[in-house]
């Protein structure tokens, strides 16, 4: 007689609200992680454009440091894309649009990079970046809504004043923590770049989780990075791009269908 699937065996009493409490740790952790690597990334942008903007203001330096910069920059970290001199005008612009730098670290940072671009393109003043960067943390945008909302005027239909911002993570399956999580600017941070994608980010996702199961204790095995398993495998190569994608369509299916 066939074994029984391991899909299909009778779970332990107890076991699916514990799965359920794990899915949540595991994504806290995820957004946790996430959100510290964001806030590094936002605060070192702002520093590199306040100190453009200190040494030209201060030193007479001309606008064409910044393409010096961008070159040295770029031959020195040559995987990460944000040191274009457009990107490093908009540091500079985003340190002056936000002198302030305890606003940077409590609040911007929970926004991706192109969260902050959409916010000094779209809008004119400090009140109002500060309101729809509230409206973006409190709600979960991803960048296309925020564009939406700010296009749409939302803060003059609403008629409110400026929200306090809140420092909460994002909902696990809102469009801003899939935003975060997809962010190109933090893999280059990082020094995942492109061409090293599928393997290092495997490398480093494969240690965490081992990490994980070890904290678990007893009960707990790795069993490996690519099991294989039995029956037919979709044609085409196969992503963690192209999986996250699939894995979100599916969710999207079924919160319509309500299964």
């Amino acid at each position: 007689m066939s074994e029984i699937p391991v899909g299909l065996s009778a779970q332990p009493e107890g076991y699916s609200d514990w799965l359920s409490d794990l899915k949540g740790r595991i994504h806290g952790a995820q957004q946790r992680a996430t959100l510290a690597v964001n806030r590094e990334l936002v605060l070192l942008y702002w520093q590199i454009g306040h100190d453009i903007l200190t040494r030209q203001t201060q030193q007479g330096w001309g606008t064409k440091v910044i393409e010096r910069l961008a070159l040295d920059l770029r031959t020195a970290f040559p995987h990460m894309k944000g040191f274009s001199p457009r990107n490093l005008k908009y540091m500079r612009a985003f340190a002056q649009a936000w002198p302030d730098t305890a606003i940077v670290q409590e609040v911007l940072a929970q926004l991706p990079w192109y969260h902050q671009l959409a916010l000094l393109d779209k809008l004119p003043g400090p009140e109002t970046r500060r309101w729809y960067a509230a409206k973006a943390i409190e709600h979960n945008w991803s960048r296309n809504t925020l564009v939406m909302q700010i296009e749409g005027r939302l803060l003059e239909r609403s008629g409110k004043a400026v929200s306090n911002f809140e420092s909460f993570l994002p909902k696990p399956q809102s469009d801003l923590a899939r935003e975060s999580l997809k962010d190109p600017y933090r893999f280059d941070f990082l020094g995942l770049g492109a061409d090293a994608h599928e393997r290092e980010i495997e490398i480093a996702l494969v240690r965490h989780v081992t990490d994980f199961l070890l904290e678990l204790g007893a009960g707990f095995a790795f069993v490996g990075k690519q099991v294989h398993r039995r029956g037919r495998v979709p044609a085409g190569r196969v992503t963690a791009s192209r999986v996250a994608d699939q894995f979100a369509q599916h969710r999207t299916d079924r919160a319509r269908t309500g299964g």
